[in-house]
This record gives structure tokens, C-alpha cells and sequence, in this order.
């Protein structure tokens, strides 16, 4: 997206120019996220993989957006997102 521009070729007494508009490609899900059990007490990681490395991603409980913390931390590596919950209780389910 970001070679989206408009380009010019220069011959000195000339030019000649093209507008370049690059549609970008959905993100879309490679691998998506799998049901997991966890004892009470320990962490769970939940992972899943992108079709585009580096995407922007969002993770949530129900309606609720999560945000890092001692409970949450995200981890994003090219395609892969992982979303590891320590401490896990009842009311993470």
C-alpha cells in the first residue's frame, strides 16, 4: 500500500507520469484459534496464524478488548499471534 504514489519518468525536456494505486490483500486467517483446557492456577497459550505477517490484531474476551498486563501478555512474530493468559480462573472461561 505504502508504493501507492503517482510516478514520473524524466527525459529532461519531457515527462511522462502514472498514478500507481496498490490494492491491498485481506488479512485472513491461515490457522484459527483452537478450544483449549487449562488446570486453574496455570497459563494457556491461545495462537493463532495470519495470512499477512505483522497484521494488526485485536484480542478479545466476549465484547471486552483486552489489554496487556500481569494476566495478558500478546506475542506477534511474523504470522503468528499468541495470546498467553496466566493465573487462569473459573471466569476466564
Amino acid at each position: 500500500k505504502s508504493d501507492s504514489d503517482t510516478y514520473t519518468c524524466d527525459i529532461g525536456d519531457a515527462q511522462s507520469r502514472a498514478k500507481l494505486v496498490v490494492q491491498e490483500m485481506p488479512v485472513l486467517f491461515k490457522q484459527e484459534l483452537r478450544n483449549e483446557e487449562a488446570k486453574e492456577g496455570k497459563q494457556v497459550k491461545l495462537t493463532c496464524e495470519l495470512s499477512k505477517p505483522d497484521a494488526p490484531v485485536k484480542w478479545m474476551k466476549g465484547d471486552t478488548v483486552l489489554y496487556a498486563s500481569e494476566k495478558y501478555e500478546f506475542k506477534q512474530c511474523g504470522t503468528v499471534a499468541e495470546l498467553i493468559i496466566r493465573d487462569v480462573k473459573s471466569v476466564d472461561s
